[in-house]
C-alpha cells in the first residue's frame, strides 16, 4: 500500500495528464512526495525531481530508495532558472511545479529565464503545469 500523501498533492497529481512511459520533470520537489507518487503512476516512465535546496534533495533521496534503485526516479540539486539537460539526457513530456516562486509570480525577475530553461528541457509538445489553478493550471510555452 502506498504511503499517504496530502489531499492537496493527491488532487494535483490526479489532475496531471500522466501516461505510462512519460518522462516527467518536477520543479521544486521538496521531500519528494509528489515525485514518488508520479513515479508510481507512470509505469516504466521516469521522473527527474529538482530542488534548489540541498536539504530538500537529501530528504527526498532518503525517502525514495526503492524508486531510485529501480532507475525510474532521480533527484538533482539545481534551481529551475539554472537547469540544463545533461549530455545525452532526453527531453521531458511534462514538467510540473507546486509552490515554486520562479513560476507562480512571486519572483518575476527569474520567470523568463525559468521558462527558457523549460522550453529547452521539454519535448516540442511538452507541457508545463503549476498549482495556481483548480487544481492545476497549464502554462503555455509557445516556442
Amino acid at each position: 500500500m502506498a504511503p499517504r500523501i496530502s489531499n492537496r498533492i493527491a488532487c494535483f497529481v490526479d489532475a496531471l495528464p500522466l501516461v505510462p512511459g512519460h518522462r516527467v520533470l518536477e520543479i521544486g520537489c521538496g521531500p519528494g512526495v509528489a515525485a514518488r507518487e508520479v513515479c508510481r503512476r507512470i509505469g516504466n516512465g521516469f521522473v527527474l525531481a529538482i530542488d534548489r535546496s540541498a536539504r530538500a534533495i537529501d530528504s527526498a533521496v532518503a525517502g525514495s530508495k526503492p524508486e531510485i534503485a529501480s532507475g525510474r526516479l532521480r533527484f538533482r540539486q539545481v534551481a529551475i532558472e539554472d537547469f540544463e539537460l545533461l549530455a545525452g539526457e532526453e527531453r521531458f513530456d511534462i514538467a510540473f511545479a507546486m509552490r515554486v516562486g520562479a513560476l507562480d509570480g512571486r519572483h518575476p525577475e527569474i520567470v523568463q529565464r525559468a521558462l527558457e530553461r523549460l522550453r529547452a528541457a521539454l519535448k516540442p509538445a511538452g507541457r508545463l503545469f503549476i498549482d495556481t489553478g483548480h487544481p492545476v493550471r497549464e502554462i503555455r510555452l509557445d516556442r
